[in-house]
């Protein structure tokens, strides 16, 4: 499923390296977690979240990193309602924030996360160092 989304994204990449990058979340990792949205045994989609510490947003928060339904399964409303529980379950558990980037000209995704209360940050500009080993 992730191939999948990365297919449809244009995103070409090393397998091994995503598979390397998902495993330790799969494994149980504190520094992330995966949700599967559907049934375990034929999940219709995903959720990836990373963790991390803010202290302007007063502690624990989560990034989602990706999100994923299904192209056949798309616009019945799973991903409103993946993003309506998501943030009741974290807030419950502690987190104080949720964020998620998204293409600038993505507008499906902007209107989703729009609905479910996600604003932009107009004074905030994401910017990113890759290290390599």
């Amino acid at each position: 499923m992730v191939a999948s989304r990365h297919d449809e994204a244009g995103r070409t990449g090393d397998e091994a390296a995503t598979r390397a990058a998902l495993l330790p979340l799969l494994e149980g990792s504190p520094h992330g977690a995966v949700y599967l949205v559907g049934p375990p045994r034929a999940p219709i989609g995903y959720v990836v979240l990373s963790f991390g510490w803010s202290l302007a947003a007063g502690g624990l928060t989560a990034r989602i990193d990706e999100m994923h339904i299904r192209r056949a399964v798309r616009g019945r409303g799973i991903g409103t309602e993946v993003l309506g529980s998501l943030p009741r379950a974290l807030a419950a558990a502690g987190l104080r924030a949720i964020e998620v980037e998204t293409g600038r000209e993505d507008a499906r995704a902007r209107a989703l996360f729009g609905r479910q209360r996600f604003h932009p940050l107009e004074d905030r500009m994401t910017l990113r160092l890759t290290l390599h080993r």
